[in-house]
């Protein structure tokens, strides 16, 4: 799709007739991405529609991505209904089949792909829905002038209606599907077809709820953990604590004794007890005894703390293997001439996803273990239906998954374990199983953020300019673990977690980014804001000790360096005057940092304070302003950022996964502690909507929240916090 709106191929595309309608189908074309993708593309999956019209005037539009909690089951269909100029209270929605083929987006990350991750869906599905609205509507104008003999020129629509005012006729879209005729090819649509945004119905009102708010609030909202279905049996799981370990040895017997327990089995990931009831599972869990064999495990040496030396070690070694992630002239040569340099370390620790829902699947196996039907919370259906073919030793086509509403998914409902899980036990006992792992097992069965060290240089020249920058950083590549096609085809890159070390919209004339790859056997995979998250501490963090040594303001150093940038300028001016910057305050202080992820543009300003006895580091206000380009919903807009703040507030001040022998140690939220409520700043949130295209909302509030706590840390303490989480022990441990 290169055209400049990204309109869909309709070379294979058909308009549908039938008698309770018509249906819309229509396939994205685009860059099919992943070993998902392309099992789907080999069996020919057939089209399926985005958009039914029924003689009763519903509209019935398909959403192609997972709603876990960031609005798509709303704002998705919104922009197709804003095309088609969709009477809104009559459209409902309902989840696509997972087939990238003919639901894959346009993201530039993603291209092809049908994803829920990286704040993706709105920017991947806006032209494609809006043509795919527009192409409806000119049907449907193109289907009355012909009944009417009249041009199609002179028609309108409005709320469902087709309207031609010279006469004074009215038609609804119900009534035109009973003798509309259907092309052979849906209409193209050229950029000059579609609405301006002034123009806009829908898009943009603050008045249109999300429609699954409501079922939320009454119960009726159903998520995997919710499925029933008529003969399921029930599996628990004490789920192996790293990849490559095996069972020593197993209490099985043990645990059949127990009333309700029918099966105790041994896998490849882990002991499952199968019971007839939910307690009797849970009860065969608890009762559970098992040694393993780390013999084989990748990950059986690795001790958090330990490595802690070898990665900074690593970090200086000459005969590390380095890749380069970006660069901008030379900023080894402009580090080697200036006249002042600064070096400085940081680190993150690992960190767990923390959903509210635990993993969770329904799995029923056709009796010759060849098909299979699942209901799970995924945030990509078609990876869940490749891997679990792969394992059954069938096709995707073979796996039909009904999506769930999901309880949380932040990154870790990415990869399938738990309805692949599922669909092994039920292979081998051969009925339907609903497989619920608890708190302590979902811990276990981690796959966290990854620890990194970073290492950043930065040279002032003899005007005191920054003439050169350095970040390096050394972790484990989540890329390798998480979407190994596109890490092999690549050469090693590691796009999840380098993001945030690019500084696109800083004016810095040589800089380095780049990276050394630790490889533990952990399982780690993206989190909610994945590589911003540690790399923009780190980045914003070190930008206010450039600034420091400069003798310049934070606040004025961002602006120096965005001059060129009239979004990023807009986002730093306005955050600073929602908080007042250039008040004092009596023991507070305030700190600022700026991002740039995935083109969303945003700034923020914490103001805290610090419990020298406690080491508790107190965030009173939080102000944050963002230009995601248009805003299709602006309520859940400010809601999404509202939540990832939230989010990055723990992982910024106590969240951390510890690691020895390679298991992880926390167990539950006992000792992995999550923000509290009474440790809620209070929110300031404005939003900047332009007319750029929409760049997504769900992870945007992430990035700036730990650097600028850190930063208004140093400020009032004269200390610099180089390590994430802020916890009390380092914050004491700093003003010591």
């Amino acid at each position: 799709m290169n055209a400049p709106i990204q309109t869909p191929d309709v070379s294979r595309r058909s308009f549908v007739k039938s008698a309770a309608g018509l249906t819309f189908s229509f396939a994205l074309s685009g860059t099919i991405l992943g070993r998902a993708s392309e099992a789907f593309a080999a069996v020919g999956t057939r089209l399926n529609a985005w958009v039914t019209i029924a003689a009763d005037n519903t509209i019935t539009i398909l959403c192609p991505t997972s709603e876990m909690g960031q609005g798509v089951l709303t704002a998705l269909p919104l922009i197709l209904a804003e095309e088609l100029d969709a009477d809104w209270s009559k459209v409902k929605c309902e989840f696509a089949p997972g087939n990238p083929r003919v639901y894959g987006g346009v993201h530039k990350m993603f291209p092809g792909a049908q994803v829920t991750l990286a704040s993706v869906s709105v920017p991947a599905y806006y032209a494609p829905l809006r043509t795919a609205g527009a192409q409806a509507r000119k049907v449907l104008v193109d289907a009355v002038a012909a009944e009417w003999k009249v041009p199609a020129a002179e028609l309108t629509t409005d709320k469902s209606t087709v309207i031609h005012s010279k006469s004074k006729r009215r038609i609804s879209y119900g009534e035109v599907v009973k003798f509309a005729k259907v092309p052979a090819e849906l209409p193209k649509i050229a950029e000059g077809d579609l609405k301006k945004p002034k123009d806009f119905k829908l898009i943009g009102r603050k008045d249109i709820k999300r429609v699954d708010v409501p079922s939320k609030v009454d119960g009726s909202a159903r998520y995997g953990i919710d499925v029933q279905i008529r003969g399921m049996v029930y599996a628990s799981l004490m789920h192996a604590p790293m990849e490559g370990v095996k069972v020593a040895s197993a209490n099985a017997d043990d645990v059949k004794k127990i009333k309700g327990v029918t099966h105790v089995l041994t896998l490849p990931f882990g002991v499952a007890v199968v019971a007839d009831t939910v307690e009797a599972s849970r009860a065969g869990r608890m009762a559970l005894k098992v040694t393993w064999d780390t013999s084989a495990a990748p990950a059986a040496p690795f001790d958090s703390e330990k490595a802690k030396d070898e990665y900074a070690r690593k970090a200086k070694d000459p005969a590390a293997e380095v890749k380069e992630a970006f660069k901008v002239g030379d900023a080894d040569k402009a580090l080697a001439g200036a006249k002042k340099t600064l070096e400085a370390a940081y680190w993150s620790e690992h960190t767990y996803h923390a959903q509210m829902e635990p993993m969770n699947a329904v799995a029923q196996v056709s009796p010759d273990g060849t098909s299979v039907e699942i209901w799970v919370g995924t945030q990509v259906q078609p990876l869940a239906a490749a891997v679990v073919a792969n394992v059954l030793k069938t096709t995707p086509d073979k796996v039909k998954i009904n999506l769930q509403l999901l309880g949380g998914g932040f990154g870790r409902r990415i990869w399938p374990d738990a309805p692949v899980q599922a669909s092994v036990i039920s292979n081998i006992v051969k009925k339907p199983v609903k497989l619920m792992l608890t708190r302590e097992d979902d811990i276990i069965a981690a796959r966290p953020r990854p620890m990194t060290y970073h290492v950043m240089k930065a040279g002032l020249d003899e005007s005191n300019n920054l003439v050169s920058w350095h970040h390096r950083i050394v972790a484990e590549n989540v890329d390798a673990v998480a979407a190994p096609p596109r890490f092999a085809a690549t050469g090693g890159r590691d796009y999840i977690g380098w993001v945030g070390m690019s500084q696109e919209f800083y004016k810095i004339p040589n800089l380095k980014a780049d990276a050394i790859r630790e490889q533990r056997g952990m399982r780690v995979h993206a989190w909610r804001g994945i590589g911003a998250g540690y790399n923009k501490f780190v980045s914003e963090s070190f930008l206010d000790e450039v600034a420091q040594a400069r003798g310049v303001d934070p606040l004025a150093f961002r602006l120096e360096l965005t001059k060129d940038q009239p979004r990023a300028q807009a986002v730093i001016k306005a955050v600073a005057e929602m908080a007042n910057w250039k008040k004092k305050r009596k023991d507070r202080a305030l700190g600022i940092a700026f991002s740039d992820y995935h083109d969303t543009l945003t700034a923020g300003i914490a103001e805290v304070s610090v419990n020298k006895a406690t080491g508790k580091i107190k965030v009173h206000n939080y102000w944050i302003a963002v230009d995601p380009g248009l805003v299709v919903q602006p309520e859940n807009a400010q809601a999404q950022v509202e939540s990832a703040i939230v989010y990055a507030l723990s992982g910024a001040l106590t969240e951390e996964l510890s690691m020895k022998g390679g298991a992880i140690q926390q167990s539950n939220f006992n000792d992995y502690h999550v923000l509290r409520m009474s440790d809620m700043p209070e929110l300031h949130i404005k939003i900047i909507a332009t007319n750029n295209p929409p760049t997504g909302m769900g992870e945007v509030g992430i990035p700036t929240v730990a650097p600028a706590i850190g930063n208004a840390v140093a400020t009032l303490t004269g200390k610099r916090l180089r390590h994430l989480p802020m916890s009390s022990d380092r914050v004491k441990k700093a003003l010591a």
